[in-house]
């Protein structure tokens, strides 16, 4: 047994299932992201009208990401409810990318630099299934992690400056 851990160079140890340090973090960003997220809902109430249904569509399915990373992350994994929480985490990311497309308020027909996220979104999500599904534990967790800090974290970030909806309602 010790010699296939070793084969793997060292990987073995990342084959816990306990959360780590950066676990810990990205779950603690995702609830402070899902923070900012819900406090500009609430203070641009008075333009909800004005929102299209594809933009909150958006805003329901990022929401339901942001919620469920920390309960993924934090919790006991290869369970049964950590499996559901997953594809259903999955869903939530692939329609999130999916709708992006659809969202360009402020730039009709355009696409912009964000949409690379969604394009490698709709990469990885897939591939982080099937990594989860053959219990390869080091790239379903390595790609778990790049899709938090890309698809969720700086993605996200960046709804907040340079006049877009969620930044314009918190900071606005």
């Amino acid at each position: 047994m010790a010699r296939a851990s070793e084969a793997l160079g060292g990987r073995a140890a990342a084959a816990s299932t306990a959360p780590d340090k950066l676990e810990k973090v990205l779950g603690a960003l995702a609830l402070v992201m899902l923070a900012f997220v819900v406090a500009a809902v609430l203070r641009g109430r008075d333009e909800w009208a004005r929102v299209p249904l594809v933009v909150w569509l958006h805003l329901a399915t990022i929401v339901l990401a942001l919620a469920l990373t920390p309960m993924l992350l934090w919790r006991a994994r290869g369970t049964t409810r950590h499996r559901v929480l997953g594809y259903t985490w999955s869903a939530a990311m692939l329609a999130t990318a999916i709708d992006s497309f659809l969202v360009r308020i402020s730039h009709p027909g355009h696409l912009g630099p964000i949409h690379a996220l969604s394009f490698l979104t709709l990469v990885l999500v897939p591939l982080l299934v099937i990594s989860a599904r053959r219990h390869d534990v080091y790239r379903h967790r390595r790609t778990v992690r790049g899709l938090i800090i890309g698809a969720l974290l700086i993605a996200g970030f960046f709804t907040f400056p340079f006049h877009r909806l969620l930044g314009h309602w918190l900071f606005g």
